[in-house]
């Protein structure tokens, strides 16, 4: 990777320059660039001629491996070709190569069950998505890839059991927020180790704020990183670099291959606090919905996601459904591709007129209909949202006047309250929310009257802590007193980083929060904070 100048502090004068080139980088995209982000479609064998894979002299798996979107006797299998990583080009000719995939019963693939070959096109930056059908349900497989000489590491992953399974326990973890600048990953080497079903990423896999040349708070001494990280992300070749640094951080590339991953986005994957078609900062419509294409498009690029998620243009459905038998029903959201503005301005106001309009939607009318809908027909015991911005009442004081955050669901109030009235409507009695984004672990119960804690517990909240996003962290933060006063419903708060693994069996939910002590070193041990309990015929957590 090629060196770069040592990084000197722009005037003020320079960095009013630097604001305005970032709108005119942005407005000069090329013009095969604004294609790709807007294309609908796979490349054709016109686009490229067809390079030989023996001709590939570097290895071409610094990205790793994934898997993930498991189904009953199907899994999708990911790879990018990216022999230098940092390049915009990933070290890799505009030419599509054939590469070959293996499925084993085995690590050491003696017992081969499926292989085949794909194409990775360089209008998607030679990346693959293999959707492997035919395999036994709930079942281990390995897989690994091969390019010429080339074999990538080797994965694991697990297809999901039959709709009509009885699956007597299932184990999952909860992931979020990885600001690569923020600190190393060493949650997800620990993740790695875990015994688990399936790992779900609630949003902000990457920040599209600039990295400096030594990596932030990782303070990197092999030799400064290029220059274009050194700015914010705007267009797909920005994009698709960030990936490509975040993609080759070691950790990160073991969780992958040890658990297949489900993910949903939330706002630094496009730009922080956006809402819909709405920037977070002012800018044209126009403007904005060409980067959002670009970083859709990104993303489904360097994701094991299935071909109902290729975006087209600004739009990518990635709200979807997972079943693990009979036991557990995932309902995946996006809860900001569809969303109202923030009222106020965003940021932490008191309720008001404006956030309590039942007109505002977090999720959009169709993707909101789609999750009732689907808790209507559902036969599973328990009902798990995977979602990305805390769902219960968080007041951020017990003084008034009572502020809460317009970019969650208080912001949205009857939007909550219809999702919680559909739970009800359809008999729902084991709920539990899956929730990221704010950089330390939460415990909540959800209450039928936020006012009462006396009244009924309708399900549980989770929110798992971030994986590297706010640094070190610790276990109190100064809000710590504030924000467990004023929520009695709040059972657990702990500002460390690391992830949160959930144990369901039929009757009840158990969640172990996972954190270490800090992400500016990258050996840190890891603990478990603290662990709760919650019971489908008493509702609520109770620690253990």
């Amino acid at each position: 990777m090629t060196a770069r100048p040592s990084h000197t502090a722009q005037s003020a004068e320079l960095r009013s320059a630097a604001r305005h080139m970032t709108r005119r980088r942005l407005l000069n995209h090329t013009t095969a660039a604004v294609a790709l982000a807007f294309g609908v479609g796979l490349p054709g064998t016109a686009h490229a001629a067809e390079l030989d894979a023996r001709r590939i002299t570097d290895d071409p798996f610094t990205l790793g491996i994934a898997s993930g979107e498991p189904l009953p006797g199907s899994v999708l299998l990911w790879t990018r070709l990216a022999p230098f990583p940092y390049e915009p080009d990933g070290g890799m000719p505009f030419r599509r190569v054939r590469l070959r995939w293996e499925i084993a019963h085995d690590p050491r693939f003696t017992r081969i069950v499926r292989r085949g070959t794909a194409v990775s096109h360089p209008e998607l930056h030679h990346s693959v998505h293999c959707e492997v059908n035919g395999l036994v349900e709930d079942r281990t497989y390995y897989y690994r890839f091969r390019a010429g000489r080339w074999i990538s590491a080797t994965g694991r992953t697990r297809t999901a059991p039959a709709p009509s399974s009885r699956v007597a326990a299932l184990r999952f973890a909860a992931v979020s927020c990885q600001a690569y600048h923020h600190g190393y990953f060493t949650p997800y080497r620990h993740l790695a180790d875990e015994e688990l079903a399936v790992v779900f990423h609630l949003g902000d896999y990457l920040y599209e704020h600039p990295v400096s040349p030594v990596g932030g708070a990782r303070r990197l001494t092999g030799g400064p990183l290029p220059a274009h990280f050194d700015r914010e992300t705007l267009t797909l070749e920005d994009y698709r670099l960030r990936y490509g640094l975040y993609k080759s951080d070691p950790d990160l590339k073991a969780a992958h291959a040890a658990h297949p991953f489900v993910l949903t986005w939330d706002d630094h994957e496009t730009e922080n606090n956006y809402a819909g078609d709405q920037p977070g900062h002012t800018q044209p419509t126009e403007e904005f919905l060409l980067r959002r294409a670009s970083a859709y498009r990104a993303y489904w690029e360097h994701q094991p996601l299935r071909l109902p998620q290729r975006p087209r243009g600004p739009d990518m459905r990635l709200y979807r459904r997972v079943r693990f038998g009979r036991l557990a029903q995932f309902d995946v959201l996006d809860t900001r591709q569809y969303r109202s503005a923030q009222a106020y301005g965003d940021g932490w106001h008191p309720p008001g007129p404006q956030s309590e309009d039942p007109a505002r939607t977090l999720t959009g009318a169709a993707q909101e209909r789609w999750l009732l809908d689907g808790w209507r027909t559902s036969r599973a015991r328990w009902h798990v949202l995977a979602q990305q911005v805390t769902f219960a009442r968080r007041w951020r004081s017990p003084v008034p006047p009572h502020t809460v955050s317009m970019d969650a669901w208080d912001g949205y109030p009857a939007s909550r309250s219809r999702v919680l009235a559909g739970a009800e409507a359809a008999g729902i009695d084991r709920l539990l929310v899956l929730s990221g984004d704010v950089h330390v672990s939460y415990g909540f119960d959800l209450k039928a009257d936020w006012d009462d804690p006396d009244s009924r517990t309708l399900g549980t909240e989770i929110v798992t802590t971030s994986i590297s996003s706010g640094g070190n962290g610790t276990a109190r933060p100064p809000n710590w007193t504030a924000l467990t006063t004023a929520n009695p419903h709040l059972r657990h708060y702990d500002g460390h980083r690391g992830y949160t693994v959930v144990t369901l069996d039929e009757d009840r939910m158990r969640a172990d929060f996972r954190t270490v002590t800090a992400v500016t070193t990258p050996t840190a041990p890891m603990t478990t904070a603290a662990s709760f309990i919650s019971e489908a015929r008493s509702p609520g957590l109770r620690r253990v």
